[in-house]
């Protein structure tokens, strides 16, 4: 196995998308041309394209410097090159955090780096990369394999600074190495890199995110409390040498081992160097013995799974790729980890894109599948009555008329009762609105930049955080009992109408807040952790604090901005399904009484009344064949699943929609 696998996988993957963006377009098309389309039906099948074009995965690699990092990177993406692209040599090389991603709008790959100097700002990488002024830009020739290595050189430069300014930028002088000069220390140039590069797997939507080690990852937020948490997976990098050190330990505990709790990421280790305890004096099964031990000691340090735990060379792999040695690349193990690559962390993105594209346009499908249906039954009962009562069928028709109108008034009822529960529901939507106004987030942050301002001492930090934390916690929880009333009123209003239409019924919609309290609970157990780090609040740190609060504030702020659009969202479609199912009804039976009366009036043209309405069924068996067939579609398993060695995800449970 290589990574042609992989990157078969992640060709499969897209293809898949493109499989479901396809049948969406075509079911919108449907929905026109049948007229069932609604502004609430568009606007979910709008907000599910927008999920898959805007989809990618991404994989991030942490550790220690000089656990191999890069040269694990350069083995799995960049062999084909004949050389390493990304710096790798002895010591540290990644001295910033580095993007490796394809950018369609490019018509050339560059690279972008940020000044280091940009840490004095309280502004996040992610406003920075919105003003592209502030970046260097370096164009890539892909022609030219050594102007690359040139120009990704660029990327592990560092620069000579005061210990004073390097404090001041927020990084812990202890953790940065001297120059020859007395009180100046060497500082990474660059506060993150972003490299453009046209490479078949990250053209398909792969991203890499390369870390340098614990000093980065403590001095600047962003890493752990945006980028790391949006990754598919964490692979962390160990060294066979030297097993689970201290300062691997830290990392772990401070930065990873949450995140698979709290996320939906998956977290691997990889012991790399493992060729260091080659030894063909002792043989290949003491070797292997040797190496199962490692792998077992260190899945029990880290608390995860020995399977979880992969061992290889990614020198030797490297190594082998080039010279196309098959017997040296499959004593690297190397194919294992892309193996993993494939068949867990591909196969858990399908889940998620699943529970959040799939099911729920299958959802709306099937609903408009049903009410075609009932049109085409209309449509043969009226058939059905020309064919046997062609001599003697005004009585019939008079009776089928004053059914028609009785079944006409009900579902009137029905829409005229439906519509003062949507009145009731958009006071309670109103409620739900208000409890997340963007106002009383603003007033937290009023109240706590006000307490921090001339007060950014280790007490005033602490403080002024539990108290922004403790505010909008009590947002949440009246936000959540508004939420309560509301379920409790949509419950209501469905169980009324499955049973008064006891063939269609339908799942009320639940609007949950637990994922935004879950969400807020794990910002917070990291805002713990950092302002429990004492020697990262010293004073001469308060640069450092201010940056962490500002990132922290920002992804606060984004939970509430989707917990807001959330709740207005589910109040406007909370009654969609009812809606559309009974003023369809009603349109139905509008239409039938139409037919009805011509029928009456013009008996004797029953035969060719009689084709029309075939050629009308005809067209409505059409229809909804379609939309058997996008059903199908829609239903086929994901690429991952398909394959007959796909592996189960024990410990992964079936992922939180979009509403949870």
């Amino acid at each position: 196995m290589s990574m042609q696998r992989l990157s078969e996988q992640v060709d499969a993957y897209v293809t898949w998308k493109r499989e479901l963006m396809r049948e969406i377009t075509r079911y919108r098309s449907w929905l026109v041309s049948n007229r069932l389309n609604s502004e609430a039906v568009e606007g979910k099948l709008e907000r599910a394209l927008k999920l898959l074009r805007t989809d990618h995965i991404t994989l991030a690699f942490v550790g220690e410097f000089s656990r191999g990092k890069t040269e694990l990177i350069n083995s799995l993406f960049f062999s084909s090159y004949g050389q390493r692209m990304l710096p790798s040599q002895a010591g540290r090389t990644t001295m910033c955090p580095t993007e490796l991603f394809f950018d369609p709008q490019s018509e050339r790959s560059y690279i972008r780096l940020l000044p280091i100097e940009t840490r004095v700002s309280e502004a996040s990488i992610a406003q920075f990369k919105r003003a592209p002024r502030h970046w260097v830009n370096i164009t890539l020739d892909l022609s030219d394999p050594d102007n690359m290595v040139q120009a990704f050189n660029q990327v592990a430069r560092s620069k000579p600074m005061p210990v004073e300014q390097a404090i001041a930028l927020g990084f812990h002088p202890d953790m940065l190495e001297s120059t020859h000069r007395p009180g100046e220390v060497l500082v990474p140039a660059w506060r993150h890199a972003m490299v453009n590069f046209d490479h078949p797997l990250l053209r398909q939507g792969l991203r890499i995110l390369d870390t340098p080690g614990l000093n980065a990852l403590g001095s600047e937020p962003e890493l752990t409390l945006s980028m790391l948490p949006n990754a598919q997976a964490i692979i962390f990098l160990l060294s066979a040498d030297t097993g689970v050190t201290a300062s691997d330990m830290a990392v772990w505990q401070q930065h990873i081992r949450q995140l698979d709790e709290d996320t939906q990421t998956c977290l691997f280790a990889v012991l790399n160097k493992i060729d260091v305890l080659w030894d063909d004096l002792a043989g290949e099964s003491f070797v292997q013995n040797a190496i199962r031990i490692i792998q077992t000691n260190t899945a029990k340090q880290l608390g995860i799974r020995p399977e979880d735990v992969l061992p290889l060379s990614a020198k030797q792999a490297m190594l082998a790729k080039v010279r196309k040695d098959a017997d040296l690349l499959t004593r690297s193990q190397i194919s294992n980890l892309e193996n993993l690559l494939c068949e867990r962390i591909i196969a858990q993105k399908e889940r998620l894109l699943e529970d959040r594209v799939v099911f729920q346009v299958m959802a709306l499908l099937q609903n408009s599948q049903h009410l075609l249906n009932l049109r085409l039954e209309k449509v043969n009962e009226q058939q059905a009555l020309l064919s046997n009562h062609q001599h003697d069928n005004g009585q019939m028709l008079f009776e089928l008329t004053a059914k028609t109108k009785d079944d006409h008034s009900q579902h009137h009822k029905r829409l005229l009762g439906l519509k003062t529960n949507q009145r009731l529901l958009k006071r309670q939507g109103d409620l739900l609105r208000h409890a997340s106004r963007s106002e009383r987030l603003d007033e937290h942050l009023n109240t706590v930049r006000r307490d921090l301002t001339g007060s950014w001492t280790t007490l005033g930090i602490n403080q002024a955080i539990l108290d922004f934390f403790r505010s909008v916690e009590q947002d949440l929880h009246n936000l959540s009992q508004e939420a309560e009333m509301a379920n409790t009123m949509v419950a209501a209003i469905y169980r009324r109408h499955n049973e008064e239409n006891p063939l269609h019924g339908v799942d009320a919609p639940q609007f949950n807040v637990n994922r935004y309290k879950r969400e807020l609970e794990q910002q917070q157990r990291k805002a713990d952790q950092f302002r429990l780090q004492l020697k990262t609040l010293l004073t001469e740190q308060r640069s450092l604090s201010k940056r962490f609060f500002a990132t922290l504030v920002q992804e606060v702020i984004g939970l509430h901005q989707r917990m807001r659009q959330d709740a207005e969202q589910w109040a406007n479609d909370a009654l969609m399904p009812l809606m559309q199912h009974t003023l369809e009804h009603k349109q139905l039976l509008e239409t039938h009484m139409l037919r009805l009366k011509a029928l009456a009036q013009e008996t004797q043209q029953a035969r060719q009344r009689g084709q029309q309405l075939a050629r009308y069924s005809a067209e409505l068996e059409q229809q909804l064949a379609q939309a058997s067939d996008m059903l199908r579609i829609l239903r086929r398993p994901a690429p991952a699943q398909r394959q007959a060695k796909v592996v189960s995800l024990p410990g992964l449970s079936r992922p939180q929609s979009m509403g949870e």
